[in-house]
């Protein structure tokens, strides 16, 4: 059984948002995934829920006329994988959330929920972050559009202000276009297991494939949120394509995380897998492009 208050039903995102306003403490639900869970454990014992999941708007992958990737934040995991347009443009996003649970929560978890939970480990967000995405929120003021690195705010906290509701995830044309990336979960399952640490990279290369135009790293759990590698990004945008780059990469991104110990792992642990993953997942994501570490 679930101690629950109340379920609201919305039918249409205008509706959601009055349902907000109108129960400020209710808890939004979509795939029910982490929030059941939650009931459950007795952590949201006796709530009110606000079910947004027969919103039909905010499912799909569309692309925008300004060549905008647009995740409406109620597709599922499954869904993204499988997705045309995932698929040709990131698809290493789709090969992430793969990584998300089992097929039957890959079949209920949305991608909104996956990232309004607030979570490091969160399969999505480190490939997320590294891709430059924009969330969007909805809410009485209209819309809302933040940078992911700023809707993380804290450890399970996000900016979600009073009224809104997450509406989609955009990837601007400029994040993605002409790159390629690869994802790298550690954890001590290979299926059904919450990441130790994730990290996800990606590159654009020169015409002749041997220099670094940009680069992105993006981890989960090195950090209270999942965060950007800025400091090595910065360093090694126009570096030549090489091993050499690959080793100072994973050198570099030392002083870019701070995980932490956990039983899951210690602080030391998580560090030199932050080391390798960086430079596994980026000779990987050369390759993807076109290049060859030599």
């Amino acid at each position: 059984m679930y101690d629950v208050k109340a379920v609201y039903e919305a039918k249409s995102v205008s509706e959601a948002i009055s349902l907000r306003q109108e129960h400020p403490q209710a808890v939004i639900i979509a795939g029910g995934s982490d929030v059941l869970i939650k009931i459950r454990e007795g952590k949201l014992a006796g709530c009110e829920l606000i079910s947004i999941y027969g919103i039909d708007s905010l499912r799909g992958v569309t692309l925008e006329a300004d060549g905008t990737l647009r995740i409406g934040s109620l597709t599922s995991f499954s869904h993204i994988t499988r997705n045309a347009l995932i698929q040709k443009y990131i698809n290493v996003l789709g090969e992430a959330v793969d990584k998300v649970g089992g097929p039957q929560i890959r079949a209920i978890g949305t991608i909104g929920g996956n990232t309004c939970n607030g979570v490091t480990s969160a399969d999505s967000a480190s490939t997320l972050m590294a891709w430059d995405a924009v969330i969007e929120l909805t809410g009485p003021e209209g819309v809302r559009r933040v940078p992911i690195e700023k809707f993380y705010v804290g450890a399970g906290r996000v900016d979600i202000q009073a009224g809104e509701i997450q509406t989609g995830i955009l990837i601007p044309k400029e994040s993605y276009e002409n790159c390629a990336g690869h994802y790298i979960k550690y954890g001590m399952r290979n299926a059904m297991e919450i990441a130790t640490t994730g990290c996800s990279v990606n590159v654009r290369l020169s015409a002749d494939k041997k220099t670094l135009e940009r680069l992105r790293i993006g981890y989960g759990v090195a950090g209270p949120v999942p965060i950007r590698a800025h400091k090595t990004e910065a360093a090694f945008n126009g570096a030549g394509v090489s091993l050499a780059t690959a080793e100072g990469i994973s050198k570099s991104v030392l002083e870019d995380v701070n995980p932490r110990d956990s039983w899951r792992a210690s602080r030391d642990m998580r560090l030199h897998l932050c080391s390798e993953m960086a430079k596994r997942g980026f000779i990987e994501a050369v390759r993807l492009c076109g290049g060859e570490i030599l």
